[in-house]
């Protein structure tokens, strides 16, 4: 298979660096996966969003060939965020700029044909959604974006890592870890998968979530929450814990 990881002006470094090692080094365990740097404009050297770091894209972004395309987000400000004149540096406008480009077209082609698969990190989910390629679809992003996603008319979902098919998304810029391992997993399987987890010496994080199995029922009533888990009170007084009103006694 072929992985190309798409770079353009202002990208995040993070988000592309660590899923694109984490199929680097399955090559050391299999011959079925190739890797590409890639760029809409074709091979040129691609500044990030951060000063002074750049990476060389080898090849032209070409959904015709890549079975899989991952999109990084960008490195800069959130609106509000920094002083007005650091405009330029906000998130949505530098994805903006990438708009501007070929680079949606390729994006849309990359999701046109079945057998492709399109990931994002972080804020590559949003780059999909301004550009109108996911409208509908489910997926996650940082959390700091999510409200901005779900403008967008996409079905936020607040998990690590989203499989809505030929769409895997996944959120903060430490998820791209995540994201390379389980798409590795998904595409040449556990062994190889597992052998990158232990060369990494990281054990992948989150449950991956997928539009399946039963919806969660909501607490029933006379259930109380403690520290994010949810037990009926009277279970809670057999077991001899205390409810809030006791914890606040004391």
């Amino acid at each position: 298979m072929l992985a190309q990881f798409v770079l353009f002006d202002g990208f995040d470094p993070l988000d592309v660096i660590a899923p694109f090692e984490v199929f680097s080094a399955a090559r050391a365990f299999t011959d079925r996966v190739t890797v590409e740097l890639a760029c809409a404009e074709g091979a040129r050297q691609v500044p990030s969003g951060i000063p002074g770091v750049a990476l060389t894209a080898a090849a032209l972004l070409a959904p015709d060939r890549a079975d899989l395309v991952v999109v990084p987000g960008a490195a800069g400000r959130l609106p509000g965020q920094g002083p007005d004149a650091s405009a330029e540096e906000q998130v949505p406008v530098i994805l903006g700029r990438a708009l501007t480009t070929e680079l949606p077209k390729l994006l849309a082609d990359a999701l046109a044909p079945a057998g492709t698969t399109v990931a994002t990190v972080c804020g590559g989910s949003l780059l999909l959604s301004m550009a109108g390629l996911v409208h509908g679809r489910h997926a996650t992003t940082h959390h700091q974006g999510r409200d901005l996603l779900g403008a967008g008319g996409v079905h936020v979902v607040p998990g690590r890592v989203v499989d809505d098919g030929d769409l895997v998304t996944a959120g903060g810029v430490t998820s791209g870890l995540d994201l390379g391992l389980y798409l590795l997993e998904r595409e040449a399987g556990p062994k190889v998968a597992l052998a990158v987890e232990q060369l990494f010496a990281y054990e992948r994080r989150g449950v991956v979530w997928r539009d399946q199995g039963v919806e969660p029922m909501s607490p029933a009533v006379g259930s109380v929450t403690v520290a994010g888990s949810v037990f009926p009170a009277a279970a809670r007084r057999a077991a001899g814990t205390p409810d809030q009103h006791e914890t606040l006694a004391t």
